[in-house]
């Protein structure tokens, strides 16, 4: 009999967008009775079977709350258990987690099988309670429909293909629960406690038991960046254990959970570092001013005038040819505004809400699709078939921005500095610090800057003088910044003017204002920076395919307010070019201070490399247990 189950199965993925369906034929059983056969077809027949369960991972993040270090993890150890169950049928390769040889009459159909089992399973158990698992639950199962896997078939022992997968995915899942993540837990921190009490953000300024330390907010009616409701009451800080968490690449954690160390963050009242400190608040400011498209300035933001920075700067000037035509980059003009605005939400989660990690392997299944068929690991050698790249590149890819959490984490937990909403309202509220003998005076202020940064004095705050908006906070220090989010965002532009730094805000949506956890380092940066080490190293060149990578934000698509006013086409040359200005954009988005940025993209660097020469190990046969 026709079993209904697929059917049901087709018709949730239909609904879902699940980008696959079943072809039922029909062959002749016992007793004449019509039987079905499950062929698998896809709407996508280039996709490996590898990116058609990486692509359901990323739609599952997409509906789960926005934890950047949960997702990066989810994001490798299912690339692993891709991994374990390609390795499996190949005679050099070494797992990671699972070590068993194999061999079947047609190793192409055994590594698909093995590989779903093990993916599924997984998937099932780590979204299965999330935020929007309602969808994610039957999106797995409509693909394992689409590829004709039952999935009762729940056995591991054995030498079968599906009971491999199944084998492979409890190993990862018992591991999971042993990693120092606190899974069980839900990945709650443990032991840490904030020094400073909340900031309520509808209200001015900001009270600070420690001014160098971070400060949770509380927000009225929070909701994450991609619109889920959360718990009223201040925020909780999230992964500050997560420097613990047991990693691809990074050396032996230690007992501060500081894996990889910067060097401390500047900090106010330390004499050497406090200028760069409160420089790096003026400086959030100053693109905040930027802000206004009314202003109407252009720039070019082509990669003849952006990009090719040295590492842990933003020094560089651009490249002079496109090394792939050999002409020089044509230039892109846009309202500079229209920039800041485009690359600080294109960035923020990516540009589906997949997270950093989700958002960079985003970026690689589209290189992947440029560069197929003519795939060469390393950019030499023979061409190898999709699923090998595939496989190889989520290993390298994922080990890079799960060890880039843990390192990025490690440090945020350890030196707990402040977020810029904190920082410019503290220093704001206390005055001014560059001149003893003038009003409003405090050595911890903020550095006056003529047409930025300003004392609000009676003269300034008369009708029709620049802080007459003002009047009435004569002796407070007023910035010249962007003025927060319209009432009616589609159609309204919040635009830059004076206003008193107490009440400062960063271009974000007032529901969500700034991520809960601690601001040095970055983890957009390191998260980046990483994957763009990986992607160099893995296709033989750091220059995107055809020299220019390119994302279009259209005309009227921002969230937080209306524009840009015409379409802005962000454009990198190289993957680092990309990766730079995704640390870039937390600035633009007043989420970060240089510091932040700067040693996030160090840290990447180092963390990718290490990545990178760890995967090679394994695609070699030379891999260790991941255990």
């Amino acid at each position: 009999m026709l079993s209904h189950r697929p059917l049901r199965l087709l018709a949730v993925g239909a609904v879902l967008g699940v980008t696959s369906m079943l072809l039922v034929s029909f062959t002749l059983g016992r007793g004449g009775e019509e039987e079905a056969a499950c062929v698998p077809v896809s709407e996508h027949p280039e996709w490996s079977v590898a990116r058609r369960w990486n692509e359901a991972a990323l739609d599952a993040i997409r509906r789960d709350v926005p934890m950047p270090t949960v997702h990066a993890r989810n994001l490798f150890h299912l690339a692993t258990a891709m991994w374990d169950a390609w390795a499996a049928y190949s005679p050099e390769a070494s797992g990671y987690f699972v070590h068993e040889k194999h061999t079947a009459p047609d190793v192409a159909a055994a590594r698909s099988e093995a590989i779903s089992y093990a993916a599924y399973r997984l998937l099932e158990h780590r979204y299965l309670n999330s935020v929007g698992a309602s969808d994610s639950i039957p999106e797995f199962d409509a693909l394992m429909a689409a590829l004709c896997y039952p999935t009762e078939v729940t056995a591991t022992e054995g030498d079968g293909p599906a009971a491999l997968g199944n084998r492979i995915a409890a190993e990862i899942i018992a591991f999971g629960l042993t990693d120092r993540s606190n899974e069980a837990g839900g990945y709650q921190p443990t032991g840490y406690r904030p020094v400073n009490e909340p900031l309520v953000v509808k209200h001015s300024g900001a009270v600070m038991a420690d001014p160098n330390r971070w400060q949770p907010l509380e927000i009225d009616n929070m909701v994450t960046q991609n619109g889920i409701p959360l718990a009223s009451g201040p925020q909780e800080a999230i992964g500050t254990h997560w420097g613990y968490v047991a990693a691809f690449a990074l050396p032996e954690g230690t007992e501060d959970g500081l894996p990889v160390d910067p060097g401390d963050p500047p900090r106010l009242g330390d004499p050497l570092t406090e200028a760069e400190f409160k420089d790096s608040a003026v400086e959030v400011i100053r693109l905040s001013s930027l802000l206004d498209p009314a202003a109407g300035v252009m720039i070019d933001i082509s990669p003849a005038g952006l990009g090719a920075n040295p590492l842990g700067t933003n020094g560089g000037t651009g490249h002079d040819l496109n090394p792939a035509t050999g002409l020089p980059y044509e230039p892109n003009l846009v309202n500079q505004a229209d920039f800041g605005r485009a690359l600080a939400e294109v960035w923020a989660d990516g540009p589906d809400s997949e997270t950093p990690p989700g958002h960079w392997n985003v970026i690689a299944n589209t290189v992947s699709d440029m560069l197929a068929p003519d795939l060469r690991l390393g950019g030499a050698g023979p061409v190898v078939d999709r699923l090998e790249w595939d496989v190889k590149l989520y290993l390298a890819l994922n080990g890079a921005t799960h060890d880039s959490a843990i390192a990025a984490w490690g440090v945020k937990g350890y030196y707990d500095t402040a977020r810029p909403i904190c920082l410019i309202r503290y220093l704001g509220g206390r005055g001014q610090s560059s001149d003893p003998t003038a009003p409003s005076y405090d050595p911890d202020g903020l550095p006056l800057v003529s047409g930025l940064v300003e004392v609000v004095t009676a003269e300034s705050s008369a009708p029709g003088e620049r802080h007459a908006a003002l009047a009435g906070h004569e002796g407070e220090i007023a910035v010249f910044a962007w003025q927060g989010v319209p009432e009616d965002p589609e159609t309204g532009i919040g635009g830059v003017g004076w206003v008193p730094a107490v009440d400062w805000m960063p271009y974000q949506l007032p529901t969500f204002v700034t991520p809960a956890f601690p601001g040095y380092v970055s983890g957009h940066s390191a998260f980046s920076r990483a994957a763009a080490e990986v992607l160099a190293a893995f296709t033989g060149t750091e220059y995107f395919p055809g020299g220019l990578g390119e994302w279009t934000v259209a005309a009227g698509s921002l969230e937080f307010e209306a524009g840009p006013s015409a379409d802005v086409t962000l454009q990198w040359a190289t993957y680092f070019d990309a990766a730079d200005q995704a640390g870039l954009s937390r600035l633009y988005g007043g989420i970060h201070i240089r510091a932040d940025d700067l040693a996030g993209r160090v840290i990447g660097a180092s963390v990718g490399q290490a990545a990178w020469a760890e995967a090679q190990r394994y695609f070699a046969g030379g891999g260790d247990a991941g255990l």
